[in-house]
């Protein structure tokens, strides 16, 4: 696949995304704007919940989704607030939740906080209707078998798709525990997605996770409901390989 058919492809799987704690409405309307293409638009703007309404109004396009952020970035185990954040964001208007897992309690064996996680997450929000996208920290995971350990755990807990990281530690996104968690979604049910999250800033990055999903999945199974990839800057990199692609 040549880097300009990549990038098209990836533009529309792309979470463009603005998690800073400077962030402004101004900030957040002007990445709204950017998220409608020439070439398409992305599948979702992911935003901290105070600014999901500024999201909503701001896209003119409503089939762009909004995404929000809950137990971000710690994976700690405050859950009346997880319960809160997940119940405000749906009021205000939420297609996606991505929380993140209690990643220390489950490296710890504390399987039992991570269970109450899950709980409190589902009695606020059906992962049929409302997708939960699970971050487990994978750069925070010393051995790759803890990585696909967590990723089974989440799926068996009914998570929509497994996220790599929060974008917020030393190690994010790498292509190592993308393979993993791929290897392992593949070796069960198919039905649950993927997104590779920090640190993706190029054409040539994303283009890696992408043909990895397709050798792994098969090229049917890219969609925007089953691959994503979360990212800040990488639009612009697309953009530029598009455009100087002609």
């Amino acid at each position: 696949m040549d880097d300009v058919t990549a990038a098209k492809i990836l533009i529309n799987l792309l979470d463009l995304t603005s998690l800073n704690e400077d962030d402004t409405n101004t900030r957040i309307e002007k990445l709204c704007q950017r998220a409608q293409t020439p070439y398409g638009n992305v599948a979702a703007v992911c935003v901290y919940p105070r600014f999901i309404k500024v999201a909503q109004d701001s896209l003119q396009d409503h089939s762009i989704k909004i995404a929000t952020v809950v137990n971000f970035p710690q994976g700690g185990a405050n859950f009346d607030k997880l319960k809160k954040d997940i119940a405000y964001s749906l009021t205000q208007g939420a297609d996606e939740i991505d929380a993140v897992l209690p990643y220390t309690h489950f490296l710890n064996g504390d399987i039992e906080t991570c269970n109450a996680f899950f709980n409190a997450v589902k009695s606020e929000l059906d992962p049929k209707k409302t997708p939960l996208k699970i971050i487990i920290e994978s750069g925070a995971f010393p051995h790759t078998s803890q990585i696909a350990d967590a990723t089974r755990f989440c799926v068996d807990n009914g998570a929509s798709f497994i996220k790599t990281s929060t974008g917020k530690t030393d190690v994010s996104a790498t292509p190592e525990a993308a393979n993993i968690i791929l290897e392992t979604i593949a070796s069960g049910r198919r039905n649950i997605g993927f997104k590779a999250s920090g640190g993706i800033k190029s054409t040539a990055d994303a283009k890696q996770y992408l043909t990895l999903a397709i050798n792994i999945m098969g090229y049917k199974w890219i969609s925007p409901k089953n691959f994503r990839i979360g990212a800040s800057s990488l639009l612009d990199s697309l953009l530029q390989t598009i455009n100087q692609g002609y």
